[in-house]
């Protein structure tokens, strides 16, 4: 039997882009229920790169395994109405609205008159409300000026949207929260999260704004060394360059023992008057300590090095490509049980990942395929609200709701022209 953390808990999630979608992920494959609504035909994100040649959005199936899809115009009255009535619906344990699209229709408030006991879910981009998405969060936050080479004059990006995945697994955190005080006092919650109140509040947590507050030197760029530890990239005689890492004693100790450097070390150590055992004195001493490793890997072939780090049990990892990433990593593998292959209409089958974690002698919940646009509109309709086949043709024929034969990437659908409203965030 497996096991559902969040089994009886409904989630209605209206979203786009990354954090909401991925918080709901997240609750899907913690057992909650998570039923996505759209609009008929795809909103804003339904087709985003990168795509397969017949259109189907491979980032968008991504983000939305394991969900139920329900299609409806919330431009009629009577979409807005059935949308309300999903969110406020009575029958499961605890009801919640997940959203990243504000709507006066969907406010906590109006919401919360049918249904007092609702959670509902709000991430914005800023706390004031104003649009903010990941890149215009990372800019603020300074880390492009010391990644990499980057500097006040040449900022560097990162590639990945850090700030997105952290506020979606904090708006998870939070929801989850929020479903066990529910289930102990039967009360509901309204919980804002501003992206941008993640960045900043995890910068405080890494001690960066207490850096700036206390007027202490500001970080400078330092290529990919490892602020205040050892750590560096490397290149193999062979050309394969590796990052290894010794924050902590342990770690330096392994290092010193695989490179065979304790003699020269301790030499150092004497001459300088310093212990590099002190993770300050390293980081002060880093340029030493790596032309002498650069040394004793640039003069060994890859398999070499490889077997003396793990050996004597170096932190070090390689520098790969995301193909190479997913043909030679068994951690990205089915040998991993996170991992599994799923097959996803449109997109064919391929390597798809569950829960990060794993809960111990339980089996896991299975992987389920992101939805076509539509899938379970009927489904929905008639097990949450209950309605008739005849009411729920009724919306079918005026237009209200449509199935996945209105998905314009699924066999024999046609194409519903809309537009999402404003006010998206991340």
């Amino acid at each position: 039997m497996t096991y559902s953390l969040l089994a009886g808990a409904r989630v209605i999630e209206s979203s786009a882009f990354i954090a909401a979608p991925l918080c709901g992920l997240t609750l899907a494959q913690y057992g909650a229920d998570v039923i996505r609504f759209d609009l008929i035909g795809g909103g804003i994100d339904y087709r985003r790169l990168p795509v397969m040649p017949g259109g189907r959005s491979v980032y968008w199936t991504s983000l939305n395994k394991g969900k139920r899809s329900i299609a409806i115009d919330i431009r009629k009255p009577e979409g807005k109405e059935i949308l309300r009535a999903l969110v406020t619906a009575p029958g499961a344990d605890t009801s919640v609205l997940l959203t990243n699209v504000p709507s006066a229709f969907l406010s906590h408030r109006s919401l919360s008159a049918a249904r007092p006991d609702l959670i509902s879910c709000t991430i914005e981009g800023n706390a004031d409300g104003s649009t903010a998405v990941d890149y215009t969060v990372h800019c603020a936050t300074g880390y492009p000026m010391i990644t990499g080479t980057g500097s006040r004059e040449h900022p560097v990006n990162q590639t990945l949207p850090a700030w997105d995945l952290a506020c979606a697994y904090h708006a998870a955190f939070a929801i989850t929260a929020a479903i066990a005080q529910h289930r102990v006092s039967g009360e509901g919650a309204e919980l804002r999260i501003a992206l941008s109140d993640v960045a900043f509040t995890a910068m405080s947590h890494l001690g960066t704004v207490t850096e700036a507050a206390l007027s202490m030197p500001e970080r400078q760029a330092i290529g990919n060394d490892i602020y205040g530890a050892f750590g560096r990239d490397f290149l193999t005689r062979d050309g394969r360059r590796i990052m290894v890492a010794a924050v902590s004693a342990r770690q330096w100790q392994a290092l010193v023992q695989a490179c065979g450097l304790a003699e020269v070390i301790g030499a150092l150590e004497s001459a300088l008057g310093v212990s590099y055992i002190d993770e300050d004195d390293r980081f002060e001493g880093r340029e030493i300590i790596a032309g002498l490793v650069a040394r004793w890997i640039g003069a060994r072939t890859f398999a070499d090095v490889a077997q003396a780090f793990d050996t004597a049990g170096v932190c070090w990892g390689i520098y790969q490509s995301i193909g190479e990433l997913v043909r030679n990593d068994p951690r990205a593998s089915t040998s991993n049980p996170v991992f599994s292959t799923i097959e996803t209409a449109g997109i064919g089958r391929h390597l798809a990942a569950g829960a990060a974690a794993r809960i111990i002698d339980r089996p896991r919940l299975p992987t389920k395929a992101a939805p076509l646009l539509g899938e379970h509109t009927d489904e929905v309709l008639r097990e949450v609200l209950h309605l008739s086949d005849l009411a729920i043709a009724s919306l079918h024929d005026r237009g209200v709701v449509a199935g996945s034969d209105k998905d314009p990437l699924a066999p024999g659908g046609c194409r519903i022209p809309t537009k999402l409203e404003s006010g998206l965030v991340t």
